[in-house]
């Protein structure tokens, strides 16, 4: 029995990160599905959901006019979520150059703040963006080629993570992120992406509905919703978007909560999702959202399973398990140690030397 439960810990866990791949890149090859894009300009309108982006508003709004995109078919629209820290002011001062801001002084959750911008939106096709990230000038212009094809409904751009040198990271984290664009490449290839970037994605107006004041990932809702309803959503890496590396472990990780938190409420907000003959990227959902979900549980099965197993090339394996957590562990340790040494306060000695 612990036999059974540890290979088949071992293989969901495998097969999540290594053998999905494996099956994409296969499938790539045997039934791609070319895109027809082509430079179309439709009306378009750039919805920015805001709180407390104070900082953050001048070299936002800079970006948005600097988008090689026709003045006369671009709305931008600022959507404010009861901001306390001055936001609503700073983003006022651009109502002159056009931009539409619409606010509230009840906090409702930035899905709240989505649905009033769609609600007040003319553009043909909605280009979602968070306040933090810069477009390159090009970023709306090669999201909405997409769109010349009638089968695409929504489109994610690609967020490419920068070091204090403003290179693409190539830590840990940038690693992985651009393993996870790697996937969601191959995905668009095929069919379509089982969500998008929320810092940089577009949709057909006709398909947004909306969504639940409280919903956690609306760029996993909104455009699993366009694929419910027949059309595709492609991952473009030529619609380019900016982010500096999170410095902090902690940042990342209440992003990774609140991402596994999300996957488990679009389960529960769209069970029709798990239903093969009604969800046409299924196995697409299963091994990229569901499986990751599956894979903490399996790890802690490996884990025991591997403690009633300690002979032979099972000892070994067990070794490497123990290893690989007591690294973890100290990089947790090490990255907490320095977080707390960067927040401790400097005592200045100037006052008593003075005194003295």
């Amino acid at each position: 029995m612990a036999a059974i439960v540890f290979w088949l810990s071992f293989g969901i866990a495998a097969y999540v990160y290594a053998g999905y791949p494996l099956v994409l890149l296969a499938w790539k090859r045997l039934a791609a599905r070319p895109v027809c894009k082509a430079p179309i300009e439709p009306t378009v309108t750039l919805v920015i959901a805001m709180h407390n982006e104070s900082r953050n508003v001048a070299v936002k709004m800079q970006n948005c006019f600097e988008l090689n995109y026709p003045a006369d078919k671009l709305q931008i629209i600022v959507s404010l979520d009861a901001p306390t820290d001055g936001t609503d002011s700073l983003v006022r001062e651009y109502a002159p150059q056009g931009v539409d801001v619409l606010s509230t002084t009840i906090r409702r959750g930035k899905a709240s703040a989505i649905n009033r911008a769609v609600a007040f939106a003319r553009g043909e096709i909605i280009v979602f963006a968070d306040a933090r990230q810069r477009f390159h000038p090009n970023a709306v212009r090669e999201l909405v080629a997409n769109f010349a094809d009638e089968c695409v409904g929504a489109v994610s751009g690609q967020l490419v993570l920068l070091d204090s040198e403003g290179r693409e990271a190539s830590n840990t984290l940038g690693m992985y992120w651009r393993y996870e664009k790697k996937i969601r490449g191959l995905e668009s290839d095929i069919h379509s992406v089982p969500g998008t970037t929320g810092a940089i994605y577009a949709l057909r107006r006709e398909l947004f509905a909306p969504i639940r004041p409280r919903t956690v990932l609306d760029d996993v809702q909104i455009p699993m919703r366009a694929v419910l309803k027949g059309k595709r959503v492609l991952f473009d890496p030529a619609a380019i978007a900016y982010d500096e590396v999170a410095k902090e472990a902690n940042v990342e990780y209440e992003k990774k909560r609140r991402t596994l938190m999300g996957n488990y409420e679009l389960l529960v907000e769209m069970p029709e999702l798990l239903l093969p003959w009604r969800n046409p990227i299924f196995l697409q959902l299963f091994s990229h959202k569901v499986g990751r979900l599956l894979v903490p549980y399996c790890l802690i099965a490996l884990f025991v399973s591997n403690l009633f197993l300690l002979h032979g090339y099972y000892l070994l394996i067990f070794v490497c398990q123990v290893t690989w957590y007591l690294l973890a562990f100290t990089g947790w340790l090490l990255a907490t140690r320095r977080m707390q040494d960067m927040a401790a306060p400097t005592t200045s000695f100037q006052g008593v030397e003075k005194d003295l």
